[in-house]
């Protein structure tokens, strides 16, 4: 085993209700963010929206933080996505009036919906059927107000939506008019996208979803509906995107705080990833090549998105304290608090000797998944151990 002499520090341990002034002294396991980080990814999408002369409708799934949202809003609020009703609550509280609901509408979501839409927020809802149309005129005329929705259209056979040639489509539009709801206009999102790996599959993919979308869009127009919004959205696909002709908006998320999938896909370095798991060691094996930590799946999750990649990174890759990766280094087994690092199989690398009581980072594969294990970000700046701030993120739908 390689040994590592790790800083030590008399700071004890901050327990569970107390303010740590440093990562050293972090109870774990506590989730970091690297605020430098998230501002550059922040700051790179926006500068490419903008080059193409498109809105960008941020999603804030991953985040779930107002404190994250004023840094993507420094100057007030702005057009966003969410995928729970819960964040749409949450950022109406916090003075965002403009705001997507991008997964399928239900009768219990679409009273809900009626009712932020009746307290002055401007919320379109997503659905791809006539019966959910139906169901949204009752809500809206239960609640006294005007609706507005999307069609969903599926450009890759990822999840729900129409096809851009459904005869549906229309059937679909006509079902809103009647309803009294107004179309906002077509929404996609190119989630197969997350499967490649090379930027000329990302490109296709991009245009692939810019065509189909604005195919659709003009399907309707061509009908008599009006279409105003062409929305489109994948972290790939936003950062791959060649041409936008046609398109009005895009939605992306984990792009905040990027993540081992997203790097393995071929969207960022590791040195982009924002959010990290501080963990401690607790217990060595080193005749089965083991370190112990305490961050099992409950602080990690149980996401394994890089094991259909080309590398597979575990259940993440770790780092020292300071956010240096550690060369092959895996969490390579996750149990409930439990996780176990060890070599990358057929690395030439050497297990560290990490003491009991040193602390580890630990990069997710997936930024959404880990985040949601946890209540707050401890924000830190590069190559700092200070604490600068603790933001608090909400849960629950």
């Amino acid at each position: 085993m390689l040994r590592v002499e790790m800083d030590r520090t008399d700071i004890p341990n901050a327990g569970p209700g107390e303010t740590a002034a440093t990562i050293k002294a972090l109870a774990t396991p506590a989730l970091l963010l690297d605020k430098d980080r998230l501002d550059g990814n922040l700051a790179r999408l926006s500068s490419r929206m903008a080059r193409q002369g498109v809105v960008l409708r941020p999603h804030m799934k991953t985040a779930k933080s107002i404190d994250v949202a004023r840094r993507v809003y420094p100057s007030g609020v702005g057009p966003i996505t969410v995928s729970t009703l819960a964040e749409a609550d949450y950022f109406a509280q916090h003075g965002f009036r403009d705001i997507t609901y991008a997964v399928g509408l239900a009768p219990h979501t679409a009273e809900r919906a009626m009712r932020l839409r009746k307290a002055g927020i401007d919320i379109k809802v997503l659905l791809d059927s006539p019966e959910q149309a139906i169901i949204l005129g009752a809500a809206a005329r239960a609640a006294g107000v005007a609706p507005s929705a999307f069609i969903e259209i599926d450009c890759d056979g990822h999840r729900g939506g129409l096809t851009a040639g459904d005869p549906k489509l229309i059937a679909v539009a006509a079902a809103l008019a009647e309803a009294g709801v107004k179309l906002a206009g077509i929404l996609t999102h190119a989630g197969e996208s997350y499967g490649l790996s090379t930027p000329a599959g990302l490109v296709a993919a991009a245009e692939n979803e810019r065509a189909l979308a604005v195919a659709a869009a003009t399907t309707l127009r061509a009908a008599g509906h009006e279409c105003p919004v062409v929305s489109v959205g994948s972290t790939p696909t936003a950062h791959f995107a060649e041409d936008l002709t046609g398109v009005t908006e895009m939605r992306a998320g984990v792009y905040m705080f990027f993540d081992l999938v997203m790097h393995g896909v071929g969207v960022c370095t590791t040195d982009d990833i924002a959010i990290s798991l501080l963990a401690t060691v607790i217990g060595t094996k080193p005749e089965k090549g083991w370190i112990l930590v305490d961050a099992g799946w409950m602080a990690l999750s149980r996401d394994r998105g890089t094991a259909a990649q080309r590398v597979d990174q575990g259940y993440g890759l770790v780092c020292d304290v300071a956010g240096k990766i550690y060369p092959d280094l895996i969490v390579s087994q996750a149990s409930q608090e439990h996780g176990i690092l060890s070599i990358r199989p057929g690395s030439a690398q050497a297990l560290l000797d990490l003491p009991i009581g040193a602390k580890v980072r630990i990069l997710p594969n997936h930024a959404c998944a880990t985040a949601s294990q946890h209540e707050l970000y401890n924000v830190v700046s590069a190559g700092s151990d200070a604490i600068e701030a603790r933001w608090p993120r909400i849960r629950g739908w």
